[in-house]
């Protein structure tokens, strides 16, 4: 089966305002996540990549271009499965202010049981991300054989919902989880099991660097949070 590339897209205006995007529109990379998405093709230029997906925002669509740009065979996909979380209610809102909501806490703690008002539950987020994966690993291999390489553009969330699934985690376990900006993750599917390759690369180490949204003693960043500055 194939092996799947999962990149974050490169930071938003929404990550360093401190804003929870969700699927509001016009959300756009910030200085940084420009240039994080313009170095995307350096970082993959040695990997054979059969196809693309995308999420439909605009986020993604934007960290995609160079890539698209530099490899202008390179078939190019949209699926809505790979959509950010529609966290409804809280969409557009500030995370500091979110943080006072009690259902915060069973994000965090408990978010199998966690559904947003007005939104989807973290739950149907998975379920939707992992029937995309899987539906798109059978039309790979299918087209392009079972050793190919693709890659999907998708969200922070919903990425770590991917690969809490694939290393049989409880999706009450996957706020353990930590994806930066534009940052690479590698999931090899088998007939019997998946293998996780990569988690969060960014192809540098100053996201390891304390910073304010590096993984610690508080909660995880809903949304996936702006990374290293």
């Amino acid at each position: 089966m194939p092996t799947l590339i999962l990149v974050r897209h490169g930071r938003s205006t929404a990550n360093t305002g401190g804003v929870l995007a969700g699927w509001t529109p016009g959300v756009a990379l910030d200085e940084r996540g420009t240039a994080q998405a313009a170095a995307l093709p350096g970082r993959l230029r040695d990997i054979p990549l059969a196809a693309a997906v995308t999420s439909p925002l605009q986020r993604c669509r934007e960290t995609l271009a160079p890539l698209a740009a530099a490899r202008p065979g390179l078939p190019l996909h949209t699926d809505e499965r790979m959509g950010e979380c529609h966290y409804g209610d809280w969409s557009g809102r500030k995370l500091a202010e979110l943080n006072d909501e009690p259902l915060m806490a069973v994000v965090q703690q408990h978010p199998s049981a966690a559904a947003f008002p007005g939104g989807e539950s973290i739950r149907a987020m998975q379920a939707r991300a992992v029937e995309a994966v899987r539906d798109w690993n059978e039309r790979i291999e299918r087209e392009h054989g079972p050793d190919a390489v693709y890659l999907m553009c998708s969200h922070g969330d919903l990425i770590k919902s991917v690969v809490a699934d694939a290393l049989g985690l409880h999706l009450d376990h996957f706020q353990r989880i930590h994806v930066d900006p534009c940052s690479v993750t590698a999931i090899r599917y088998t007939r019997l099991r998946p293998y996780l390759l990569r988690l969060g690369d960014t192809g540098e180490l100053t996201g390891l660097a304390p910073h304010e949204d590096a993984p610690g003693a508080g909660d995880s960043a809903v949304g996936g949070g702006a990374g290293a500055p």
